[in-house]
């Protein structure tokens, strides 16, 4: 007869997942894993798999997240812009007030390069979040609070690079205003 599983996987994950954001792929040891999902390594093994098939559901878990996050922010009343402006700002606050601000750009760097797997879920986050911004581009240029001369398409392509370079600014830096500053000019010149 079949064990039960003595653990409630989703959070598991949940608990790896936050292991794994803090201290990366490399960083991270099974014991780091086991200590914080409350399990013991054959438990790990027998349901999950190894380190790195753990790995790879706590990415697809956070980008879920991610794209839960952004399916939310569409259906809110506000109008387009608005919901662009609140996206960066929170974006802003994010990469300044914690160390590990998005496990997806750290992923990238870390591992994205060596494991096809993660490159595909990344991807398909990036193309998430790429949807996402030109829906939003699109729809304010349509409701005119937007220029229309501009590119919905290279807005989006532009913006997800800047996020990416924010982050990375931050984390050498650790200047937070820098990082506001460019995000009110981003919005300003969106805006104009």
């Amino acid at each position: 007869m079949p064990r039960n599983v003595a653990f409630n996987e989703e959070q598991a994950i949940q608990y790896a997942m936050e292991v794994f954001w803090e201290k990366g792929y490399n960083g991270t040891s099974l014991r780091d894993l086991t200590d914080a999902m409350k399990i013991n390594s054959s438990s790990l093994y027998n349901t999950i798999g190894d380190k790195q098939e753990l790995f790879v559901r706590c990415i697809r878990h956070y980008t879920e997240l991610r794209n839960k996050d952004l399916q939310r922010r569409i259906k809110s009343n506000a109008s387009p812009l608005q919901i662009l402006i609140q996206y960066i700002n929170d974006a802003v606050t994010l990469i300044t007030s914690k160390a590990n601000s998005c496990m997806a750009v750290k992923t990238a760097f870390e591992v994205a390069n060596k494991d096809v797997r993660i490159k595909e879920i990344l991807k398909l986050d990036g193309e998430n979040t790429y949807r996402f911004l030109c829906l939003l581009i699109n729809s304010a240029i349509r409701q005119k609070e937007i220029s229309d001369t501009e590119n919905p398409e290279l807005l989006a392509d532009y913006l997800m690079s800047m996020l990416t370079g924010w982050y990375e600014s931050y984390i050498v830096h650790k200047d937070a205003d820098k990082i506001r500053n460019m995000a009110q000019y981003f919005i300003h010149q969106l805006s104009k």
